[in-house]
């Protein structure tokens, strides 16, 4: 790539979190258990998913897609960072950091699309009962989801292209536990510029047009929710949709948070803070979130473990 024919540097050093041995040790725990915790919560919905016929809808079409994508996204993080919690000097290659940069955005972008389709499908399940299987049919579902990925791979294309090609001197130490674009950023020593409003540029396009989807979406849900007669048919409206709403209100507010805020001294630290918690804590909730508020998918798994027992 152009970034390693530009520069001496064969690698980047990953500083990680300042903190005492005992400190990463209790942290280093926490996030393995944490991780193990998430890919097996994910991987279970994906089975559960696949193995039962009932949930061969597009609600849990999607969020089988959801699942394996998260599954995706915190093992392009966690192992490293799990790595950095062991040994003081943990050092990543540049073809390695750019491969991370890639994935880590590519899930992103992914995660967005997948969120603002899923809240489509809610609108058209509650808005449209009489037509929503005439629209949302088996071969639009999968047509809906196979653009998602397609759409996660080309939109960090090019900002992956632009960091490619900055040049980065003789200072090579990261100030975070994985290859993010902020600190790429500040570490080099060339005109980011254009490497900025492409990142940016791309980010704020997608967020608030995936943003829009999902607050039309739910407009539309909460006009149709209030105007049902039953209390019954509303609070079954709004349980379909809980689950959805509770994790976008998680990840959207955690995006605001991170891009919204202004910068300061101590912004690094605040960064890795932040950064822990979307990469490690909500990959963990989302799972407990549509599995333990959702009857259906309980039920499917309790059925199976009957089954295989």
């Amino acid at each position: 790539m152009a970034l390693q024919n530009n520069t001496k540097l064969t690698d980047f050093i990953l500083l990680g979190f300042a903190l005492s041995p005992d400190l990463k040790k209790v942290l280093f725990t926490l996030t393995l258990a944490s991780y193990s915790i998430t890919l097996l919560a994910n991987m279970l919905i994906i089975t559960i998913v696949r193995l039962n016929s009932q949930l061969h809808i597009p609600m849990y079409i999607f969020l089988s897609h959801f699942s394996l994508m998260e599954v995706g996204y915190t093992t392009v993080i966690i192992p490293k960072m799990l790595h950095g919690l062991l040994y003081e000097t943990v050092t990543i290659s540049i073809q390695g950091c750019l491969t991370q940069f890639y994935f880590i955005f590519f899930s992103g972008s992914l995660e967005n699309i997948l969120l603002a389709i899923m809240g489509y499908d809610r609108y058209l399940a509650i808005c449209n009962p009489l037509r929503y299987s005439s629209i949302m049919t088996h071969t639009v579902c999968y047509q809906l989801a196979f653009a998602s990925w397609i759409g996660g791979c080309l939109i960090p294309l090019m900002p992956t292209v632009w960091v490619s090609k900055l040049f980065f001197c003789n200072y090579r130490k990261i100030d975070h536990y994985f290859c993010d674009f902020g600190p790429l950023v500040k570490l080099s020593c060339s005109d980011t510029s254009i490497a900025v409003k492409t990142f940016f540029g791309q980010a704020f396009i997608l967020i608030l047009s995936c943003c829009l989807v999902i607050l039309v979406s739910y407009i539309f849900i909460v006009i149709t929710i209030l105007t049902m007669s039953s209390t019954r048919s509303r609070r079954k409206a709004f349980s379909t949709c809980a689950s959805h709403l509770t994790v976008v209100t998680i990840f959207y507010g955690t995006i605001i948070f991170t891009y919204v805020r202004p910068s300061n001294e101590n912004s690094s630290y605040i960064d890795k803070i932040i950064s822990v918690f979307y990469s490690v804590v909500t990959p963990l909730l989302n799972p407990i979130i549509y599995s333990l508020r959702n009857s259906n998918i309980k039920l499917a798994i309790q059925n199976t473990i009957k089954k295989q027992l």
